[in-house]
């Protein structure tokens, strides 16, 4: 399919399309590549603009179950959501699991969402090097809201806060020891904690957790983009459904005074700008992995720096002065 024709199709809001760019985009193949910038230069145009939500907690919380929960309720308000799931990728063999379509039977067999498992071929935080990309590609077939769903929780979740609107840190009913665990990057990043399973004999104890990290993220920081009572801490519950309504509209709220004080566009237009950077950085490792010449120089110096008779900082320095064209 050609590329215009291609664009053509996302845009009109075709799964197929859709689905068939994101495998151009996420590939490697230099060819795919050239193809998959173009596309984007043709899709930049569609002026469609989604919000964009970073998910992330502990493993067992409940994200698939949130997930699947919270798309359902927004599809029945007439909103069409684009899910990236992102997979953890094995260091050996690079495969996935890509299980997430299995856990949400019901949303993704819903006609106005879209489930997309990436795997994360190591890249920190668990965030695909290319899901920016796939959150652009979503937001020219027409999606209201995009969920980024990662790994687990890191100080590297902040990559996710670099493609999102909106963070929401997702967690389970649990005591202060809990509470000690949590890495205070998270908790500074995060717009939005959600106490998961609120519900039965839990429903107490995510109350109590609930008013614990209430009190941990006002202690923490307040930033000019949060307005009075933000970042705040919620009880949800992913089975029952109660306080997702409430949750969302507290979401809306704070993406609407954002954008009336113009935090939205200094976001995204600073988001951008870290993308571009990462991209130029990533480029030129590239050049170092797909140059035998750079790869036979590394070698040589990685083997002197190993032996001793060459200092780290000067290696590198002799490296990037190869670089450049000089003789080191």
């Amino acid at each position: 399919m050609e590329t215009e024709e291609l664009a053509r199709r996302v845009k009109a809001g075709e799964r197929r399309a859709l689905a068939r760019a994101i495998t151009l985009v996420e590939s490697s193949r230099p060819d795919h590549r050239e193809q998959a910038v173009a596309l984007g230069e043709l899709l930049a145009g569609a002026g469609r603009q989604a919000l964009r939500l970073g998910l992330s907690g502990t493993p067992g919380v409940g994200k698939s179950t949130f997930i699947e929960a919270f798309g359902t309720m927004l599809t029945e308000q007439n909103l069409r959501v684009a899910v990236l799931a992102v997979d953890p990728s094995s260091s050996r063999s690079g495969g996935s699991i890509l299980g997430d379509k299995t856990r949400m039977e019901e949303l993704s067999r819903n006609p106005a969402a879209f489930i997309r498992p990436s795997p994360s071929q190591s890249q920190l935080g668990g965030v695909a090097r290319r899901t920016r990309e796939v959150v652009a590609l979503c937001e020219a077939a027409g999606y209201d809201v995009v969920l980024i769903e990662t790994v687990g929780v890191g100080q590297s979740e902040t990559m996710v806060a670099e493609m999102s609107d909106l963070f929401l840190l997702l967690l389970a009913p649990a005591g202060g020891d809990e509470l000690q665990g949590v890495k205070r990057g998270i908790m500074e990043i995060a717009d939005m904690i959600l106490v998961n399973k609120a519900d039965g004999d839990l429903k107490p104890v995510a109350t109590r957790t609930c008013a614990d990290y209430a009190g941990a993220l006002h202690l923490l920081r307040k930033r000019p983009e949060d307005p009075e009572g933000f970042p705040k801490a919620m009880t949800v519950s992913a089975v029952s459904g109660d306080g997702l309504e409430t949750a969302w509209q507290e979401m809306q709220s704070l993406a609407q005074w954002r954008k009336d004080n113009g935090f939205w566009q200094a976001r995204r237009a600073g988001q951008a700008r870290h993308w571009f950077e990462e991209e130029v950085r990533q480029g030129l490792l590239a050049r170092l992995s797909n140059s035998p010449q750079m790869r036979a120089q590394m070698a040589a110096l990685g083997g002197k720096v190993a032996d001793g008779s060459l200092a780290p900082a000067a290696a590198a320095q002799e490296m990037l002065g190869l670089l450049d064209g000089q003789s080191g």
